[in-house]
């Protein structure tokens, strides 16, 4: 019988394992070609996986709920008709069976490669990169890390598990080992937070696994970057009056309603070209600064989380080019259609608050960039405008800016004069222009 394994992809450079969160398919099925197979979750966004091959479902190696790493073969598929169902069977002897089967060895052999490297404690445990990064930044000794019970493939620790260890931590002494001569010393620990007690009247509403990993992430990126926020009021007439003049002709030629996102998009590359050191990562002591330009859009979710999909290479596009690009990720947001590259590799967000009537806001840095611009809502408000022949109170549409960075690497000056510079270029927008 002719079988095939189905392994767990590489999902981006950063994605290690996933979540089996849905099986598509059951055992028995028949399975088409690039027919999607099963749903997984990872920390960056949710995901179909479809059939790398076609054939009849006969083994699902993982249940639902259950962490596999990327290279993990998590299904198999006989292609010779045969519907034989088998139990889901558990990694290792999957393993053992691998084995022992040749025509699985031939399979297995060319894909070994492609399963990332892991780090390996001094007890020969093995962890994965994103698990030994929480443990760093959390201070965790080796032997605590060692002590953590694993629920992964073959016991391995998965950032649940670690996360899991963190919150139950508590007020807890972890005491460090020392040498025979030295006393114990206890490791410092960070304030619990206070305990919530809910009454018989309060609804219970557990996080759902994306809102954990936004929690997660914005704790994380406070607690490592000393945030500040530069603010910016900016006179956006020209741009309402023109994109009121243009957007039929938009559509009627290019098929897409053209919105200010697009704009503001286009303000901000050309303010990043002429502050290029807004376009830079920290990594400890060391300052990478980014060739690219990929700016992130913060998109809200119908669940209502948020997801920040990146549009590469901004700076390469026009003005229809970010149109499009803004349109497709939003519309695949919605439709919970992004896939892992969709949403990584970005060097500068952008997060429209003004969307829910909101005036300004203090955005928080997406890590690991250092620099975050809040869109405010567009108002009609009375306002100076200066002329030749002398100042009158005239109504004009306005919006503030609201640029967050982080002060280890951007200083008052260098935040404040980029927000400005992209009020400047909206301000300057040319309404004679074709777009």
């Amino acid at each position: 019988m002719a079988e095939i394994e189905i392994r767990l992809p590489k999902m981006g450079e950063s994605v290690t394992e996933a979540t089996i969160t849905n099986w598509l398919k059951q055992v028995g099925d028949t399975v088409a070609l690039d027919e999607p197979l099963v749903e997984v979750a990872t920390d960056k966004v949710d995901n179909e996986l479809p059939s790398e091959a076609a054939g009849i479902l006969i083994k699902q190696l993982f249940q639902k709920d259950e962490v596999a790493q990327v290279g993990d073969v998590i299904a198999i598929l006989s292609t010779d008709g045969a519907s034989t169902a088998a139990p889901i069977a558990s990694p290792q002897a999957v393993e053992n069976n691998v084995a022992s089967t040749p025509e699985i060895a031939a399979v297995t052999a060319p894909m070994a490669s492609a399963v990332p490297t892991t780090s390996i404690s001094s007890a020969n445990r093995f962890y994965s990169p994103l698990v030994k990064s929480i443990a760093s930044q959390e201070g965790l000794s080796q032997a605590e890390l060692d002590g953590i019970v694993g629920t992964g493939s073959e016991g391995r620790v998965t950032k649940k598990d670690i996360l899991a260890h963190i919150s139950s931590r508590g007020n807890q002494a972890v005491v460090v080992e020392t040498t025979t001569v030295a006393a114990p010393k206890a490791v410092e620990q960070k304030p619990a937070p206070a305990p919530v007690i809910a009454s018989g009247t309060d609804e219970i509403i557990e996080m759902d696994r994306m809102r954990k990993l936004i929690a997660d992430h914005m704790v994380m990126s406070k607690s490592v970057s000393p945030h500040v926020t530069s603010f910016v009021e900016a006179d956006v007439t020209n741009i309402v009056n023109w994109r009121n003049k243009v957007k039929k002709e938009f559509f009627n030629r290019e098929g897409e309603n053209i919105t200010f996102t697009p704009i503001f998009i286009e303000a901000v590359v050309r303010a990043i070209q002429d502050f290029p050191m807004i376009n830079v990562s920290v990594n400890g002591t060391t300052i990478i600064k980014k060739k690219d330009i990929n700016v992130g859009m913060a998109t809200a979710l119908p669940s209502g989380n948020l997801i920040v999909p990146v549009i590469k290479n901004a700076d390469r596009l026009n003005l229809v080019g970010l149109t499009k690009s803004v349109n497709d990720l939003a519309n695949s947001a919605r439709n919970n259609k992004l896939k892992p590259e969709d949403i990584q590799g970005g060097t500068y967000t952008i997060t429209n608050v003004g969307t829910f009537g909101n005036v300004m806001g203090t955005p928080i840095i997406n890590q690991p960039q250092v620099a975050i611009l809040a869109l405010g809502a567009i108002r009609k408000v009375p306002a100076v405008i200066e002329t030749p022949e002398g100042d009158f109170i005239g109504i004009r549409h306005k919006m503030f800016l609201s640029h967050s960075y982080d002060h280890r690497v951007v200083d008052g000056a260098l935040g404040g004069q980029f927000v400005r510079r992209v009020a400047d270029y909206l301000e300057q927008f040319d309404v004679s222009r074709k777009f």
